[in-house]
């Protein structure tokens, strides 16, 4: 299990965007939706959900890439492009990671996946709960603690 009390370590793929997590997730998830596939190449993205105040950027400036609307803010390294965290508009209490941007992502395995209605049906991730969509604002309490329970 991931040791979530000391700080880790990330950054994109060129190594000049950097992060510190120093603190352990709400939630480890992945999210199979067309639009996590088309951003990442792949069939999900991963994705740690931190506190706010547990991340921050050490190295770089990250731009604004993938949707530029008002739902979220999908942040990327200038140079190489790489997705490393996404904001959520109006929501300044998390922070979404990218796991996969963790100097040592191999522990931090998805707990809940998410838009399970648009996964490839081939991939199965092992996450322990599973969402045709987002989950209910309402659950995000009960998801949370049993997450939390497990660490």
């Amino acid at each position: 299990m991931t040791d979530w009390t000391r700080a880790h370590e990330g950054g994109c793929r060129c190594g000049q965007l950097r992060f510190r997590v120093s603190g352990a997730p709400f939630l480890t998830s992945a999210c199979h939706c067309t639009g996590c596939q088309k951003m990442t190449g792949s069939a999900f993205s991963l994705t740690l959900t931190v506190p706010a105040d547990a991340f921050e950027v050490t190295q770089g400036t990250p731009v604004i890439g993938g949707l530029h609307g008002p739902v979220a803010h999908h942040f990327h390294c200038d140079h190489c492009k790489s997705w490393v965290f996404t904001r959520a508009e109006g929501v300044d209490w998390f922070v979404n990671v990218r796991t996969t941007m963790l100097d040592m992502p191999d522990e931090a395995r998805p707990f809940l996946e998410t838009w399970t209605d648009e996964k490839l049906p081939w991939v199965e991730t092992g996450a322990a709960r599973s969402y045709p969509g987002n989950p209910d604002w309402n659950d995000w309490d009960a998801l949370t603690k049993e997450y939390a329970a497990g660490l």
